[in-house]
């Protein structure tokens, strides 16, 4: 396509959403048939007095709108749209879907789950649930509308950690912690935007915001989380809107980042005006006295963590802290992402944290997963794996020949679930790491967590005649 230019005379809103909405009317309208190449963003940029990023969120939102198909080296296609509607409509391809099966397979044991393990908790939610279904039955009837001032401070109280202590103005009550970050994505971002994410990450986030139109800029990490020189370059060259950080245990290496390295992520991202989110999930369960991320730049953080790793994560309980002028547009995105708070589950979690009893359900989980801690160490001894107390996961190391798929198919063929390295890319990395996460939080009990060990045990110290086996 040489010829055409949009007309952006007309109109209102942000640039991008203008040249998306002229190039929609000019496809309906003939002005650019089925199969036109549109023009490559820089020359269409030039052309019309934008910028190429301007360009590319328009781009990014035809996409998602199903207009036009892009891809690179061949640039972007306007989609066929004969007026005749198929009886039956083909779904999108979803931005990397990942590698676990959409519904989990009956009868293995599950090494792929960091939830809460099962220490007896549902007595107490049950006791907690009835007497909210006894004392507020109009509201557990209705929509929640207006949000009690506990449910804020419970936020506060369970958020609040090392010197960090957010105040209950800057709480929002979520649905769990993804909810959480996918609210404040949706909020602070718009479609074509560029988030940071590791190359290794809970990478649930990274597809939720492929899924709306976000943009992925890998950045690099060590022993002690990102790099702070490559988050620089990174910066500088994509201009992110966005990092996503899990600081204290990353997920799934296990890493802790010092307080000077979080010092220096803080430093960059102020000089580039890069929002950051704290993933504290994990940090809740730990003994680890690093300030949090926040301490170091509280005008541009925001923390996020919830009750799924440490209480139950069937309550889908969570609470976000962020600056005090982001959180209504943050209200208003997590009800539009969500449908709303329901009161039930919100009053629950905020009882679960005010009455102690979250606090000592927590205390149980540390104890079971360090018993369970124990079982790896004595299982996997010689082996090489990344482990912290109180942190129900471990990151193993795979020895020769093994790859990381294999190694995955191997183990369910032995009826253990594992998540291999793919499962926690963001995006398409030329990092290998030859690894696999194990999760010990999930089976029911101690002997199912050492019978599934000792499988997977096995098949490590096989090394070829096992790789043979099942490659």
């Amino acid at each position: 396509m040489t010829i055409w230019l949009p007309d952006l005379s007309s109109g209102s809103g942000p640039l991008y959403l203008r040249l998306a909405e002229r190039i929609e009317h000019d496809i309906d309208n003939g002005i650019l048939a089925s199969g036109a190449k549109l023009p490559p963003q820089r020359d269409l940029a030039y052309d019309i007095g934008v910028t190429i990023g301007t360009v590319g969120r328009a781009y990014a939102l035809l996409r998602e709108r199903g207009l036009v198909s892009g891809e690179v080296g061949r640039g972007t296609y306007v989609l066929e749209r004969n007026g005749i509607q198929p009886s039956i409509i083909e779904p999108a391809p979803l931005p990397n879907e990942g590698s676990r099966p959409v519904e989990a397979p009956a009868g293995k044991l599950h090494f792929d789950s960091t939830a809460a393990p099962n220490v007896g908790q549902n007595s107490t939610i049950e006791t907690i649930t009835s007497a909210i279904c006894r004392d507020f039955p109009d509201d557990v009837a209705s929509y929640a509308r207006n949000f009690p001032e506990h449910w804020f401070r419970a936020g506060s109280a369970w958020l609040g950690r090392n010197g960090f202590a957010p105040s209950p103005d800057t709480i929002v009550p979520t649905l769990g912690a993804h909810a959480a970050i996918v609210s404040i994505i949706a909020a602070v971002t718009q479609p074509g935007d560029f988030i940071v994410f590791e190359h290794l990450t809970y990478t649930q986030v990274a597809r939720s915001a492929g899924l709306i139109g976000r943009r992925m800029a890998l950045v690099r990490s060590d022993a002690h989380g990102i790099d702070p020189a490559d988050f620089e370059a990174v910066c500088a060259q994509k201009h992110p809107k966005v990092a996503f950080l899990m600081p204290t245990v990353q997920n799934p290496t296990g890493a802790t980042m010092p307080a000077e390295r979080r010092a220096a992520i803080a430093d960059v991202a102020r000089r580039y005006n890069v929002l950051l989110i704290e993933d504290d999930l994990y940090g809740a369960l730990t003994d680890d006295r690093t300030p949090l991320l926040a301490e170091f730049a509280p005008e541009r953080v925001f923390v996020v963590g919830g009750l799924s790793k440490s209480v139950a994560a069937g309550v889908r309980g969570g609470w976000l802290s962020c600056p005090a002028h982001f959180r209504h547009s943050i209200r208003v995105a997590h009800k539009m992402v969500t449908g709303g708070m329901p009161y039930l589950l919100a009053e629950l979690c905020a009882q679960l944290v005010l009455s102690g009893e979250a606090a000592a359900i927590r205390a149980r989980s540390i104890a079971e997963i360090n018993a369970r801690l124990d079982i790896v160490r004595k299982t996997l001894a010689g082996c090489d794996f990344n482990i912290a107390s109180n942190i129900p996961f471990v990151w193993l190391a795979l020895p020769e020949p093994w790859n990381s798929g294999t190694f995955k198919n191997a183990a369910y063929g032995q009826g253990v679930l594992v998540d291999d390295e793919d499962e926690f890319k963001a995006g398409r990395s030329d990092q290998v790491f030859h690894r696999v996460r194990i999760g010990i939080s999930a089976p029911r009990t101690r002997s199912e967590v050492e019978g599934g060990l000792i499988k997977l045990r096995r098949l490590l110290d096989e090394g070829d005649a096992g790789y043979d086996s099942f490659g």
